[in-house]
């Protein structure tokens, strides 16, 4: 057994959770939010969408599978830390290269095990995801850090695509992997990617549909891609952190590329094709993160298991008339889905890249592909 090491979680509203650290010796600050899957902690710990935050894994028992170079959605870690019940110190995989612990612990990203994360995820549900400290290995005392807590920033209000994105215009290799082989096809379009937190397996899959994918930055001037000596045949808009209608640049060069250009949104891109479009979008109490989020397509009259994270939802009352609700969540009734009635667009809430046991939801970028035919 590991040396136990003391550690506080301490939420903005002066509640307290005691445990045991482990991963790096430090204290992060982020917004508090849980997620309900069941696996995939390497996947959520390296998603650029948890920039900001702090995740809770409502499944008791984490880590015993480890840790691999392969399932990494970016070059690094952006969550803020990790909150679990029980932290496995014993991991077994194949594939695995090295422990939870000791992958927090070269990331520099701290976590914290032993407390009662079923008390915690009520207490989220009751009073709304807020920002917390979360401190391993401090000096300070729990005291310190209410007060320290009770000054945090709130979510709301935080452009954090413009931190996560590439700073500057990356052509892709190939790369796709061989679980994606089957459905690579011969014809090859030209997708510029916005980077607002992308996950490599979007650009797998984007690839693996046959686009040749350029990777640009948040801001990246839509007229450049309206001018390319390069046939530019779609746009992507990925997934990323954060408030959304604080990203003006990104919401004003999407203005200029509807009706231009195909457009597909996920998550984050989802919602700031709807603010170009004219819509609002608001703060949900708690937020979708996990991979077990029914929606339902409107228009098949299905429904689809899918891999959500975000925290801000589409208002559905401030839509276009011509543009059309094509899913939704069956949670909350939510806004999961939009297209656009006349132009070549469309955007859905969840991540249809992720898929969470079922492919259910992948037909999307076969969707995007047809758009561009048609184009």
């Amino acid at each position: 057994m590991t040396k136990k090491i003391p550690a506080y979680l301490v939420l903005k509203d002066g509640t307290v959770f005691e445990g045991f650290g482990f991963g790096s010796l430090n204290t992060n600050s982020g917004e508090v939010v849980f997620n309900t899957s069941m696996t995939g902690y390497q996947e959520i710990l390296t998603d650029p969408s948890y920039a900001g935050q702090i995740v809770v894994m409502t499944y008791p028992h984490i880590g015993n599978y480890g840790i691999n170079p392969e399932d990494v959605e970016s070059r690094k870690i952006y969550a803020q830390g990790l909150v679990v019940k029980e932290l496995s110190e014993i991991y077994s995989n194949h594939r695995a290269t090295l422990s939870l612990d000791a992958y927090l612990k070269k990331e520099g990203v701290p976590g914290i095990s032993g407390i009662d994360t079923r008390a915690l995820v009520r207490h989220i549900r009751n009073k709304g995801a807020m920002p917390a400290l979360l401190s391993v290995g401090s000096k300070q005392t729990a005291k310190q850090l209410i007060k320290e807590a009770n000054n945090l920033p709130e979510m709301k209000g935080q452009n954090l695509a413009k931190e996560v994105s590439t700073k500057g215009v990356r052509r892709r290799e190939q790369g796709v992997r061989r679980r994606e082989q089957g459905v690579r096809q011969k014809q090859r379009f030209n997708v510029i990617a916005y980077d607002y937190g992308i996950k490599l397996n979007i650009l797998r899959l984007l690839e693996a549909h046959g686009c040749n994918v350029t990777v640009v930055p948040y801001d990246y001037s839509a007229d450049r891609i309206l001018k390319s000596k390069t046939k530019i045949d779609g746009v992507f808009l990925s997934n990323g952190p954060g408030d959304p209608a604080p990203c003006f640049q990104a919401i004003e060069n999407v203005k200029k590329l509807i009706g231009k250009k195909p457009i597909f949104g996920i998550c984050l891109g989802h919602q700031i094709l709807a603010l170009a479009l004219g819509a609002k979008t608001y703060k949900l109490k708690f937020g979708h993160h996990g991979g077990n989020q029914p929606v339902k397509n409107l228009e098949k009259e299905t429904v689809e298991i899918t891999a959500q994270n975000h925290g801000f939802a589409v208002d559905p009352q401030t839509l276009p008339h011509d543009v059309k609700i094509t899913h939704i969540h069956l949670n909350d009734q939510t806004v999961s889905g939009i297209k656009h009635e006349t132009l070549p667009l469309f955007s859905v809430q969840y991540h249809p890249e992720a898929s969470p046991g079922p492919h259910d939801s992948t037909y999307l970028f076969h969707q995007f592909v047809e758009l561009m035919k048609e184009k």
